[in-house]
């Protein structure tokens, strides 16, 4: 007698929900005064020198909170739009890690810091998609294990540095609201962005400033009416969004081949944990995915519970900047900037900064706030852009300075240069620190503003070029450049080429309507 067949599969619909561990760039640890490597002082510190009795777990060695950590997570909570707690306390951890040297974490369990938010994002399939947060809540970070000698070389045994142990580390915990890959990178890439802004962190992925932790599993509609879900899997530590991507869309193949041949399902003791091999693009099982019961949770006895007053809370507020989310929407707004350039100059927070310096500058130069806010970012995201991607770097690190970027912008938006002039001079300044319309003038990029002279050249070059002429008259205004090439020849590159187009159709009458 033959077993039944298993129903077939109708659909799937993937759902996951993330976990992302953010180091915070205090000075020091989030339970010692010893430095702390996710600050940029200390980012190159040799192993195991940034230790103390405290990191190291030592007899008698008590902690002592970071009070600019509990600030830093809190500017996030509220950027996210949750629930600050009046009092949140510290909870101990257990479990037993070689690169933790007490034994446990301090981290915070059944009272977080943050609580009950959400957050906007675009979403893949059009509009804006709403994703839930949790939590947000401190605890400290581990150590570091490897396996390879100094010079790359390998090590059959494990070699433990310290520094990362007890950096202050805040874990934001989201609803399981996203349905595609793509949504939790933008997500993802939008949180990197926004705890930039607050100065939090330096963000850097290839150092681990932010981790990402997906959880993920399918609902599986059968053919016999029944939804069934697979197991969850947690993938652990993704430092790249590369990494992230990959691992949810390789997990929504995975687990639907799972369940073909095994029939699991979620339920008591099913979550796993795997982690993610960049070479082969794959997860890899680690192991069963513990409780929390399994941590053995308990009151930290060592800390008193956190209190926030109003007058605390009112001072974090203050330090609130504008989120890239609203300044993006202002640029729009308010400078007429396209959308796509909006997003390229917020998604930089350094050059988002340098951005509205070089504003700034050319509003109070002369120009309205709208050109100037227009103008900067076009010159920035074009000559800029091309000149950073030669060099391999970033716009604001070219050398030019706001001041510069201000003073070309007027040039151009007054006619003396021309857009090519304007390419040509943006390079001459990331040289060199001088004053723009003297530099253009020496270099002979100044265009003339003689209207007779102008005139007189675009009469010339009409009775020169009278094919091209009468083509222009009947509406071939694409053979007008021969006629804008002999005003620019006679004018010896000093014409503006616009103005000269202008005035060509003017005399011409075209058809076209110009």
């Amino acid at each position: 007698m033959t077993s039944a067949a298993p129903p077939r599969l109708r659909a799937t619909r993937l759902i996951v929900g993330l976990e992302i561990h953010v180091e915070l760039a205090t000075r020091s640890k989030m339970f010692s005064r010893a430095p702390n490597p996710a600050h940029p002082d200390f980012h190159d510190a040799p192993p195991n020198t940034l230790v103390d009795p405290v990191v190291a777990g030592l007899p008698g060695a008590l902690p002592v909170m970071n009070r600019r950590a509990v600030e830093m997570a809190a500017m996030v909570g509220m950027a996210l739009g949750c629930t600050i707690a009046r009092t949140s306390r510290w909870d101990r951890k257990n479990y037993f890690y070689p690169d933790l040297p007490k034994g446990y974490q301090i981290s915070q369990y059944d009272l977080p810091l943050c609580g009950d938010g959400a957050m906007d994002v675009p979403a893949a399939a059009g509009g804006t998609a709403r994703i839930g947060i949790i939590r947000a809540h401190l605890e400290e970070d581990t150590g570091k294990l490897g396996h390879e000698l100094p010079g790359g070389h390998r090590y059959e045994g494990s070699l433990v540095d310290l520094n990362r142990a007890g950096t202050p580390l805040l874990e934001i915990v989201t609803a399981p609201d996203f349905t595609c890959a793509e949504d939790v990178v933008t997500f993802a890439q939008e949180l990197r962005n926004l705890c930039r802004f607050l100065g939090v962190t330096e963000g850097v992925m290839q150092r681990g400033h932010m981790r990402f932790e997906p959880n993920i599993n399918l609902v599986l509609d059968l053919e016999d009416g029944r939804e069934v879900r697979t197991p969850v899997v947690e993938v652990k530590n993704l430092n790249s969004f590369r990494a992230l991507r990959g691992a949810i869309e390789f997990e929504a193949r995975r687990q639907v081949e799972a369940w073909l041949a095994d029939g699991r399902v979620m339920g008591p003791g099913a979550k796993t944990t795997r982690g993610w091999d960049d070479q082969k693009l794959v997860t890899v099982l680690q192991r069963e995915k513990e409780d929390a019961h399994d941590y053995r949770y308990f009151p930290e006895p060592d800390l008193v519970e956190v209190e926030v007053d109003d007058a605390w809370l009112e001072s974090i507020r203050a330090e609130l900047p504008e989120l890239p989310l609203a300044r993006r929407s202002r640029y729009v707004d308010s400078f007429g900037i396209p959308e796509k350039d909006a997003h390229a100059l917020v998604a930089d927070r350094d050059l988002c900064r340098f951005f509205e310096d070089c504003q700034r500058l050319a509003a109070e130069g002369g120009l309205g706030a709208r050109d100037a806010g227009h103008d900067c970012a076009k010159l920035l995201l074009n000559a800029g852009a091309k000149r950073a991607n030669e060099a391999g770097g970033a716009i604001h690190e070219l050398g030019i300075s706001p001041r510069r970027v201000a003073e070309l912008v007027r040039l151009r938006a007054e006619g003396a240069i021309d857009a090519q002039g304007a390419d040509l001079l943006f390079g001459l300044l990331c040289e060199a620190d001088r004053d723009a319309a003297a530099l253009a003038a020496e270099k002979g990029l100044v265009k003339v503003r003689d209207d007779a002279a102008l005139d007189r050249w675009v009469d010339e070059a009409i009775a020169a070029n009278a094919a091209a002429a009468e083509d222009v008259r009947g509406g071939k205004v694409a053979a007008i450049g021969r006629i804008v090439g002999h005003v620019m020849k006679s004018s010896g590159g000093k014409a503006d080429a616009k103005d000269a187009r202008e005035r060509i159709l003017a005399r011409l009458g075209s058809r076209s309507g110009g």
